[in-house]
């Protein structure tokens, strides 16, 4: 099944700046409350972007009615809606699916049945404040750029090639 709908929000310049600096999550959703899909069948997911203070919808992608049949080929048009998101978090998970979404930098998350988006964007607003957990903090570490100075003190203790 392909995408059918996509709404992205577009907000200020001042919005936008902050907008560089947020993660990006996903939410397996029907009602766009609460996560209560299977990320195969996921028939949408919300997308917000998250730091330790504010949070934003930012996005919705819509791909209708879905089985969870097995079929791998729609996973592909899915992990694409997700570019730039950190992690997804569903009810469950396949393993196919995991692995493709972990290739792509997306954490897959597993969540209890009906477990309110809000909730879990304030979870993970709790956790950047107290200090990310192992995967959270691995993810920050990959939207930041590669420092280039980051070799200068092994050149400086005398390291060669």
């Amino acid at each position: 099944m392909t995408l059918q709908r996509r709404l992205q929000l577009v907000g200020n310049n001042s919005e936008g700046q902050w907008m560089g600096s947020a993660l990006k999550v996903a939410f397996a959703t029907r009602d766009m409350k609460h996560v209560d899909q299977h990320f195969g069948a996921a028939q949408s997911f919300a997308i917000y972007a998250v730091d330790r203070e504010r949070a934003c919808f930012v996005e919705a992608c819509e791909f209708g009615d879905l089985d969870m049949d097995g079929n791998e080929d729609k996973l592909a048009e899915k992990i694409t809606a997700l570019d730039g998101c950190i992690a997804v978090y569903s009810q469950a998970v396949g393993a196919s699916a995991i692995t493709q979404l972990k290739a792509q930098g997306i954490q897959p998350v597993k969540v209890s049945p009906g477990a309110a988006i809000s909730d879990l964007v304030e979870a993970l607003q709790e956790e950047l404040r107290q200090g990310p957990g192992s995967w959270l903090a691995k993810a920050i570490a990959s939207t930041l750029p590669a420092d280039p100075g980051r070799f200068d003190a092994m050149e400086t203790e005398g390291w060669e090639e």
